[in-house]
């Protein structure tokens, strides 16, 4: 399926973010340089829609991965004349343009000021709060970002986007209960986003995996790995990386079921215990199946299967050979 401009491109393949900025010079062409933003004109304009401006935002990002500055210039200097200096959507768009033009940390610096300067005149603009923590992290300057993200979420504690930087930020500094916690308010949030469990599924059994003892706090973490996995692919039946994670976590659940765990009493554990062994061997089996068909259908390019990341792919084929058994020669 072609990428649309409709949609946000943050998590378009390369591939597919140049093909929508190849689309800028048709798409700039077919709009008015100069658009009026009076209240009567923008009503009665044929041109104007929603969906216009939509476009030009996306366009302006694909076209920033590209490194189509041009374009991306021009796409802002519409959204500027519609919308116009102070919207502050436009201030944040302002600024990443200003960071993709850097050339170096002291340009950087400068954009950082910026940010500092707009939220000491309006603490609550919130586009510039969030740019401002995105160039913490890129500058390296981890702690300061973490610190910032914080205080927006005192600020704004519902917000899932920030709530799934936050835990980023810890998953990259090791710091697993932390992401784990902060993975758990976007399920707040967002309940039913199956991605999301399947993510916090992973930091779950990324933390066992850091342990390396088979103890209460190891199981718990594998415990609940296996059920937020579980609970992705209950809400999207053809999540590929639920039952990845489902094969993975059930599979090392198994090679650990001859090792002798320490005494785990009931309380280590709150309410949440491995299920039995013929549970996990059935769940594990039809993680295998699962994946085989997508592999299969994908390889296969059928109708309606040709959507998963190719990677993934890659990555649950090794997966499904590890079950293959050995040839004696």
């Amino acid at each position: 399926m072609a990428p649309s401009l409709l949609h946000p491109p943050s998590h378009l393949s390369p591939s597919a973010a140049l093909q929508l900025s190849q689309k800028a010079p048709a798409v700039l062409a077919s709009s008015p340089a100069t658009i009026s933003n009076t209240p009567i004109t923008s009503l009665f304009s044929a041109k104007e829609s929603s969906d216009l401006w939509l476009r030009y935002e996306n366009l302006l990002l694909s076209c920033l991965r590209t490194g189509d500055e041009q374009s991306a210039n021009q796409c802002l200097e519409r959204l500027v004349l519609r919308f116009g200096e102070s919207n502050e959507k436009v201030m944040a768009l302002k600024g990443l343009v200003k960071e993709a033009d850097a050339s170096h940390n002291g340009d950087l610096e400068k954009v950082l000021k910026e940010y500092e300067d707009i939220l000491a005149d309006n603490p609550t603009n919130i586009p510039i709060t969030k740019r401002r923590i995105a160039l913490l992290r890129s500058m390296g300057r981890i702690p300061e970002a973490v610190t910032a993200l914080i205080q927006l979420l005192d600020f704004l504690p519902t917000d899932p986007e920030a709530w799934s930087e936050l835990a980023d930020l810890y998953l990259s500094q090791g710091m697993y209960p932390q992401a784990v916690y902060a993975l758990e308010e976007v399920l707040v949030a967002a309940p039913n986003a199956w991605n999301m469990h399947a993510r916090l599924g992973e930091v779950q059994y990324m933390a066992a995996s850091s342990i390396g003892a088979v103890d209460a706090t190891y199981q718990k973490y594998l415990a609940e790995s296996l059920k937020r996995f579980a609970r992705s692919i209950e809400l999207c039946d053809d999540y590929l990386r639920g039952y990845y994670g489902l094969k993975l976590v059930t599979s090392k659940i198994l090679t650990d079921s001859g090792k002798s765990p320490k005494e785990v009493k009931p309380t280590d554990l709150d309410d949440f215990v491995l299920p039995t062994q013929g549970i996990v061997e059935k769940l594990n089996e039809a993680a295998t199946e699962k994946l085989s068909e997508i592999v299969r259908r994908y390889t296969a390019q059928e109708a309606h299967w040709k959507g998963y990341d190719k990677e993934e792919i890659a990555a649950a084929k090794e997966l499904l050979a590890q079950d293959a058994p050995q040839t004696t020669r």
